[in-house]
């Protein structure tokens, strides 16, 4: 379950451009909460609290109850903006959750045994196609992550989506084809080894072609000089 976190905000008046500077001169940074058949409210979030958090990882599938004048709403953040030269926040949007509804969130892939899967100990490299899965998930049941179990996985195997249990509730987005989440890609030197011997079977297998045409040219050529 994706951890809960307390979050204090006020109500903040006005909209535009020019409200939202006065909100950011007075150390806090503007913020709205929309969805769950209410109207979109604006608020306001301590700067250096909203900063940390964010920094900190994983804060779009955090939930966070946020104390709006003594009132509680339990949402997670949507989006939020940062400033492009100082990276610092500068608007964030967050979604009230409603229990029994689902919404779209991209949820973590946890790799375990990947040191004693065969393709890495016969030197492969784990190479990951997916560092999160966008999946429809409970309201109020957002998975923390997912577990990609690499047991028994060796050199040029692929992982895909169906090895993975998924949470009960949860399903991903994509549901057209069974999408590769990580393969074992074959060590440097075996990739090297295999480049020489593959142009080496395409000459093989183009010079029977080549021979015919040779031998069709001669008598050709012969007549010419008659």
């Amino acid at each position: 379950m994706a951890e809960t976190k307390k979050l204090a905000a006020t109500v903040r008046g006005g909209s535009g451009k020019g409200a939202a500077r006065s909100v950011r001169r007075e150390g806090r940074v503007p913020a709205v909460i929309y969805g769950g058949g209410a109207a979109p409210e604006t608020i306001s979030i301590d700067f250096k609290e909203i900063n940390q958090l964010i920094y900190a990882g994983r804060f779009l599938t955090t939930i966070f109850e946020i104390d709006v004048a003594g009132r509680k709403e339990r949402c997670i953040p949507r989006d939020y903006q940062l400033d492009v030269v100082r990276d610092t926040p500068m608007h964030v949007d967050f979604m009230r959750l409603r229990a029994g509804s689902t919404i779209r969130v991209a949820v973590p892939v946890h790799f375990i045994n990947v040191e004693t899967a065969p393709g890495i100990k016969r030197g492969g490299t784990l190479n990951v196609v997916r560092h999160a899965v966008e999946m429809r998930v409970p309201a109020d049941a957002i998975p923390e992550f997912i577990t990609a179990d690499m047991a028994g996985y060796d050199i040029n195997d692929s992982l895909h989506i169906s090895a993975i249990k998924l949470p009960e509730g949860c399903r991903p987005t994509i549901t057209d084809r069974d999408f590769t989440v990580a393969t074992i890609a074959p060590p440097t030197t075996m990739r090297e080894e295999a480049a020489p011997a593959a142009a080496a079977a395409a000459t093989a297998a183009a010079a029977p072609a080549a021979a015919p045409a040779a031998a069709a040219a001669k008598p050709a050529a012969d007549a010419k000089k008659k």
